[in-house]
């Protein structure tokens, strides 16, 4: 009788291998204290978020949590993340059905409340995009909801979250 023993190695290998992302994403966080006490009230909320290609953003707490408003907050991100992500999933499917699409804006909202555990929370989203179309054929009204459609359930971000997003489209 013979006996394989697979080492921890070979293990984390082979389930890598099995469960392995289609992509990663990652930042890089920086905080330092710049105050002399650590208190809730005094240590500051500043700091940087550095992603791969090296854009460097400047971030805080919302205003509301004593935060820097001339910096972007998580929840400001969380909506950009979400507009963002609808509006490139919407060009790729707008290009797939061979419509030209000139211009999109967002001005998207999001709605910090307690969730139904009682916790603060992005509960909802609401995206008003505004879109202008080039081109010999526009979308019919019908054909611009299945976009719109299409770019929530496919949008990474969207699938990503509990937050309700809902498009209502200018």
């Amino acid at each position: 009788m013979v006996s394989t023993f697979i080492g921890l190695t070979q293990q984390v290998e082979m389930f890598e291998k099995e469960v392995a992302p289609l992509s990663e994403h990652k930042i890089t966080l920086e905080w330092e204290r710049e105050t002399d006490s650590f208190s809730y009230e005094s240590y500051n909320r500043d700091h940087v978020v550095i992603f791969e290609g090296g854009v460097r953003v400047p971030a805080s707490a919302a205003p509301a949590y004593r935060g820097n408003a001339s910096h972007v907050n998580p929840e400001e991100a969380l909506v950009a993340a979400l507009s963002s992500c609808h509006m490139l999933t919407f060009l790729a499917a707008a290009a797939k059905k061979q419509f030209v699409v000139e211009r999109y804006s967002d001005r998207a909202v999001g709605f910090l409340e307690k969730n139904q555990k009682g916790k603060l929370a992005i509960t909802r989203v609401v995206l008003y995009p505004r879109i202008e179309f080039g081109g010999a054929t526009r979308p019919t009204a019908d054909q611009l909801a299945s976009l719109h459609e299409r770019a929530h359930g496919d949008c990474f971000i969207a699938n990503s979250v509990t937050t309700e997003v809902t498009v209502e489209a200018e």
